[in-house]
């Protein structure tokens, strides 16, 4: 792996403490060589414009997700822990990232960063109905369901997750998460699983 300038590599940290916290429409380029203390002609030197750093920074992140999921679902845990804790790992990411990051990335990315972004998350998606393939072959997911339909709904299940007036019915944003993985898995029929 290439090891970074270390301008560059403060570049990269303001730049996505920047874009975590205002978006990064509302961010220049001017801004972030101020916060990280180099001038535009170094910036200009690692990064041709501000989405070649968009990309930069989305690249890192899928691959820090990347090894962070393959990690979890390597463990030799039952696939509903697994569940448990990719849905924890999600929540984490986007706890971090503030609702104008989000609409940027979602909503009112340039064209070029929504392509990109899309590519990831194709390639990412890609990886987690695979894994949930193998959890069917092995008997953890029922055959008969489709799994893109079991993506879809944990797509659903990771926005109710993050429901602000969801959370506040439970002592934690944990215990949450606990009954919709309980929920997801058994429906209302009784069924337990530990929180381990």
């Amino acid at each position: 792996m290439q090891q970074l300038n270390p301008k560059q590599k403060q570049i990269i940290l303001t730049a996505r403490s920047l874009f975590w916290k205002y978006g990064m429409r509302r961010v220049s380029i001017e801004e972030i060589c101020l916060k990280a203390n180099v001038s535009k002609m170094t910036f200009y030197k690692f990064f041709k414009n501000k989405t070649e750093l968009v990309k930069y920074i989305l690249n890192k992140i899928e691959e820090e997700s990347i090894n962070e999921y393959q990690s979890i679902m390597g463990q030799n845990i039952p696939f509903h822990k697994k569940v448990v804790q990719t849905i924890n790992m999600k929540l984490r990411s986007v706890d971090q990232m503030s609702p104008e990051f989000y609409a940027d990335l979602h909503q009112n990315a340039v064209r070029e960063v929504s392509e990109h972004f899309h590519n990831i998350s194709g390639r990412v998606s890609e990886l987690i109905v695979d894994d949930y393939k193998k959890a069917q072959k092995n008997g953890e997911i029922r055959k008969d369901l489709k799994i893109e339909f079991i993506i879809y709904q944990l797509e659903k299940l990771f926005a109710m997750a993050g429901d602000k007036n969801l959370i506040n019915l439970y002592d934690s944003p944990q215990d949450l998460i606990m009954e919709l993985t309980r929920f997801f898995f058994y429906g209302i029929s009784p069924g337990e699983i530990d929180a381990q």
